[in-house]
């Protein structure tokens, strides 16, 4: 759960640099487990996986595996989440 964790901490970060929210997403309501699988189908896609193609495969694949880590894991702490890029 360390990596769900990390990831969910890093988009309330990035949130908190806009907005005063710095709690903008909280794993223990449904509706945002919901919202962090669709991040993560988001971050998953081939475009935004591989920056457009612009990174090396080394870097795709060590991304990829983190975000598998923290789907998987989401899908442990809820399975009733859609997520349509990882399966």
């Amino acid at each position: 759960m360390k990596e769900l964790k990390a990831y969910v901490d890093q988009k309330n970060k990035w949130h908190s640099l806009f907005n005063k929210n710095a709690n903008y997403l909280d794993i223990t309501k449904a509706a945002d487990r919901q919202r962090v699988a669709n991040m993560l189908d988001s971050d998953l896609s081939p475009e935004n996986l591989t920056c457009d193609g612009e990174l090396p495969r080394a870097t795709v694949a060590a991304r990829y595996k983190q975000l598998t880590k923290v789907a998987k894991q989401l899908l442990a702490l809820d399975p009733t989440v859609k997520m349509y890029e990882f399966a």
